[in-house]
């Protein structure tokens, strides 16, 4: 259900107090005998709220030094990258981070204009520190380096978040974020125990290491996107930071390259108070969301488009894209990722690794394996989280991997490894890259792939739910689903696992020709989420959504 208020100004009413916010994350001691308040690392890191004690300074003292003691355990002794975005309780967090590892002799990198981090930067750095001379990637030996960012990413602006990269560069896998999380939860109880070098010596400590990531990164965009192309076609792209973490970025890329970028709203405010409600009546800073994104679609449509060709934004660690095209709005992110499909794979990286994958989450639109068949590239479809494509990205396996929630990455020019996190700048500037190429905006070019491969209607539904309630969905099989049609059409698949690489989706997917829903619980908040989609009509939609919530329900019992 949309909220009444979704879309509208952020009043007064809906700001945080950031004073309040970060006054209890160093005043409120959680309880590890509650759930709620424990260590709990979903598919970005360990979230939460200083306000509902699931993100204070005992939780980011705990995971540090877990994370201090796994690096060591794993033989990682090289520099640790750390980054933050522009969440309140980001930097509290990052200073306390800082204090355990300089108190556990971990080098730690960190801005050396004190400036925020992109994600994707973090995930660059580590990546090619830890190239071989040879281009290749090295993920065992000495000096091999790791990273944590500090960011909830979108969430709501009373929100923290604090996720480790291992070797490999993008999120830790569930090995070592269950064994991070066990030992954090160990220490949660006692977390005054910690060893820690107070921060205003710390920071002085040699141990602290400054070093450039705005230009480490911007200098090497030019191998992953082709910027004489969007130099000489003369594209004009606006960019909406959403107050995070790319805001300084964009000038320099701009400065550097030779091109025609204007940030729309360069304003950084915790508080947010300059974004439009998003569907659920939260203040979310979603490029992805049309109700997000709707104050700069109304300026844009108000007179702004006299300045750009199109926008695109960036989430506050600029892990998330969006595009934003005349005469059509916020793209749907599928919509998108065909056409990024399409384009990368159709002739526009020609030294990409013959064979390399187009790589998808299971709740991803059918829309982009119809592109992909279309040109022939082989599809590998895996589990929602992007952890699932660092791998098939670091080896190579797949070129390009994107997923529903706006995020992707892909390979450089040469087929090495970019990053393997999501990256939601280099997406924005592909934007310009196609239209430059092509002529065409990306929302031009998905209503040519719609007349194509057909038009399709997709959503997700959230509904609360119980911790309980989400432990049930991973036995889930494919013979709780009794039913043998779906939107009118027969059930040709019932999945609990990716067939891209055969691992657990932690839920369910039930598709037919031209029909799929999917269903599985978050990894951060008390819900489940369905996903649905259809190529026959929105009516077929609401039939399947409301099929698949008989499927589920009576699946778990209810």
């Amino acid at each position: 259900m949309v909220a009444k208020n979704a879309g509208l100004p952020a009043t007064p009413e809906d700001l945080i107090d950031v004073d309040e916010v970060i006054g209890k994350y160093y005043d409120v001691v959680p309880d590890p005998a509650v759930a709620t308040e424990r260590v709990i690392f979903g598919t970005s890191g360990h979230r939460g709220s200083s306000l509902k004690n699931s993100f204070n300074e005992a939780h980011i003292v705990a995971i540090t030094q877990a994370i201090a003691e796994y690096r060591k355990a794993s033989g990682v002794n090289g520099p640790l990258y750390l980054g933050r975005d522009t969440h309140a309780l980001s930097l509290p967090a990052w200073k306390t981070a800082i204090e355990v590892l300089v108190a556990n002799g971990v080098t730690v990198r960190i801005d050396n204009r004190d400036d925020f981090t992109p994600t994707p930067v973090i995930s660059q750095a580590i990546l090619t520190h830890n190239r071989a001379a040879d281009g290749t990637q090295r993920f065992e030996g000495d000096g091999l380096a790791d990273g944590i960012v500090v960011t909830p990413s979108h969430n709501p602006p009373t929100d923290g978040g604090f996720k480790y990269d291992p070797v490999t560069g993008g999120p830790a896998p569930a090995e070592a974020t269950n064994a991070i999380a066990n030992r954090a939860n160990e220490l949660l109880g006692n977390f005054r125990n910690v060893k820690r070098v107070p921060f205003e010596q710390a920071i002085k400590s040699d141990l602290v290491e400054r070093f450039d990531y705005r230009e480490h990164y911007v200098d090497d965009l030019k191998n992953v996107i082709d910027f004489d192309v969007i130099r000489s076609s003369g594209v004009r792209l606006g960019i909406d930071p959403l107050g995070g973490a790319s805001v300084n970025y964009w000038p320099l890329i701009n400065e550097k390259y030779g091109l025609n970028i204007g940030v729309v709203r360069p304003e950084v405010d915790p508080t947010w108070r300059f974004m439009t409600i998003d569907h659920d009546g939260k203040i979310r800073m979603d490029p992805s969301s049309a109700y997000a994104m709707k104050g700069l679609v109304d300026s844009l449509n108000a007179g702004a488009w006299d300045n750009y060709d199109l926008v695109g934004g960036t989430d506050p660690d600029a892990d998330r894209h969006g595009i934003v095209c005349p005469d059509w709005g916020v793209m749907n992110p599928n919509h998108y990722l065909a056409v990024c499909v399409e384009y990368l794979f159709g002739g526009n990286r020609p030294d990409w690794p013959a064979g390399a994958g187009v790589g998808k989450t299971v709740v991803s639109s059918s829309l982009i394996d119809r592109v992909a068949a279309s040109i022939n590239a082989r599809l590998v479809e895996v589990p929602v989280g992007f952890k699932w494509f660092v791998d098939p990205l670091f080896t190579g396996e797949v070129a390009f991997g994107g997923e529903e929630s706006s995020g992707m990455s892909f390979l450089r020019f040469n087929g090495r490894v970019w990053t393997t996190d999501k990256d939601g700048i280099i997406p924005d500037l592909l934007a310009a890259e196609i239209t430059g190429k092509t002529g065409k905006n990306p929302a031009e070019l998905h209503k040519a792939q719609v007349e194509r491969f057909g038009e399709s209607w997709y959503t997700r539904v959230d509904t609360p739910t119980t911790l309980e309630q989400k432990q049930k969905f991973a036995n889930l099989t494919g013979d709780d689903v009794t039913a043998t049609t779906l939107g009118g059409e027969e059930i040709i698949a019932k999945m609990t696992k990716a067939p891209g690489d055969d691992e657990p989706i932690g839920g369910l997917k039930v598709c037919t020709r031209d029909n799929w829903f999917a269903a599985r619980p978050s990894g951060t908040e008390n819900i489940y989420k369905v996903y649905a989609e259809s190529f026959v009509s929105p009516e077929t939609l609401d039939a399947v959504l409301d099929e698949a919530t008989e499927v589920v329900d009576k699946a778990l019992g209810e």
